[in-house]
């Protein structure tokens, strides 16, 4: 029975540790008079929390794509507040149809 107790604490424990460390793909973007220090901030934030950056857009956007946990990215949003910042899931968008 002690067994039994043990194996579902740990599996409890297991599960819990997932959660907290749950990486989400994001990308954030700025207005385009956003000082680099503020960007440079985010990033920053997010590689010390043991996420990733996985590409900084300079030209198109004011900005960065980065895996982090799901606490990060709620903190790099507070951080942006100020400047306006758009915090968005990654995804892949396509356009289906057909034209005229």
């Amino acid at each position: 029975m002690k067994f039994n107790i043990h194996l579902l604490l740990i599996a409890l424990l297991v599960a819990l540790a997932y959660a907290a460390t749950e990486q989400k793909q994001v990308i954030v973007s700025y207005p385009k008079d956003t000082p680099y220090s503020v960007i440079e901030h985010a990033m920053d934030a997010i590689k010390e929390a043991g996420g990733v950056i996985t590409h900084e857009y300079k030209t198109l956007i004011k900005g960065f794509a980065a895996t982090a946990s799901t606490k990060v990215v709620q903190s790099v949003k507070a951080l942006g507040e100020k400047y306006n910042a758009i915090v968005e899931e990654d995804q892949v968008v396509s356009i289906a149809g057909t034209s005229s």
